[in-house]
């Protein structure tokens, strides 16, 4: 299995995302997968390495990245080195990496032999859920979509805490402890501004209900950050998608970082079971 790690796409007044590839360089065309990543997370995280081995054996080409403003830079993808671009980031820009993503697979590039880039599909995890299932409602030639504990509605998340939503509009910037790292990750009220701009295309209601191509909502049922009742949401306002409720699933299906075994927590294990499954079903 071919693995190359920290590529790089630089982009013309925008900043370079890094990704990596997975795949059986055999010069067969291969259905793509494009792995999002969620709020506070990355490429590198938890085990999300072992879940792109596990489709590339599969005969998948899986490319995942880092959002361009996720807090990592170039020269150390892992973790939030560039709190500044963090503070940065917005819907807006992780639609823009992940149509620039999109357009790299589908275009001109170094695995043309090992590709089919017209059967891309789109896989992603918590708040990356809401961004694929808008891509997917603005790109019909997306084949596939899952969500893992994927977010129903972004704007609900911002008004759980009036008071907090209130102090943040006046301050401009508001920090939230990273329970690991113990960095304070600065968030700037121009997130909000850049949602409320565009209320009506980032609303994943309406995103999920434009959608034509196959669904596959995964959810945890003791996820305490993306409760069980998102998944349901997700899936009867699109009753064609397939929703797979993992039972006392909790938000990352039993990864961790760093994740230090060479297998996969049996949760995520009957997920990547699942989803590779419900592919290669809607391949025929």
């Amino acid at each position: 299995m071919i693995l190359e790690q920290n590529l790089l796409l630089p982009r013309k007044n925008q900043k370079t995302i890094v990704y990596d590839v997975s795949y059986i360089q055999n010069g067969k065309a291969k259905p793509i997968v494009i792995f999002c990543h969620g709020y506070k997370g990355y490429k590198d995280w938890g085990a999300w390495k072992l879940l792109a081995e596990k489709f590339a054996l599969e005969g998948f080409f899986f490319l995942k990245f880092n959002f361009s403003h996720n807090g990592g830079t170039v020269e150390n993808p892992i973790d939030f080195p560039d709190l500044e671009a963090f503070s940065e980031n917005n819907l807006s820009k992780e639609l823009d990496d992940l149509e620039d993503i999109i357009n790299l697979v589908s275009s001109s590039n170094p695995f043309e032999n090992e590709i089919d880039p017209g059967n891309i599909s789109l896989i992603a995890h918590s708040r990356g859920g809401g961004i694929v299932l808008i891509k997917a409602s603005e790109n019909d030639t997306i084949k596939n979509v899952i969500t893992l504990a994927g977010v129903s509605d972004y704007k609900e998340r911002f008004l759980i805490n009036t008071e907090h939503f209130k102090n943040w509009e006046k301050t401009g910037i508001t920090y939230i402890e990273n329970s690991r790292t113990k960095q304070q990750m600065p968030h700037k009220f121009q997130f909000y501004k850049d949602f409320e701009a565009n209320e009506e295309r980032f609303t994943i209601k309406r995103a999920i209900k434009n959608i034509k191509a196959p669904i596959l909502i995964v959810q945890g049922s003791a996820d305490p950050t993306v409760v069980e009742a998102e998944g349901r949401q997700l899936h009867n306002w699109n009753p064609n998608s397939k929703l797979l409720i993992i039972e006392n699933g909790d938000h990352s299906f039993g990864t961790k970082h760093p994740w230090e075994e060479n297998k996969l927590p049996n949760d995520l294990q009957k997920v990547v079971e699942k989803s590779i499954s419900f592919l290669k079903e809607t391949n025929k």
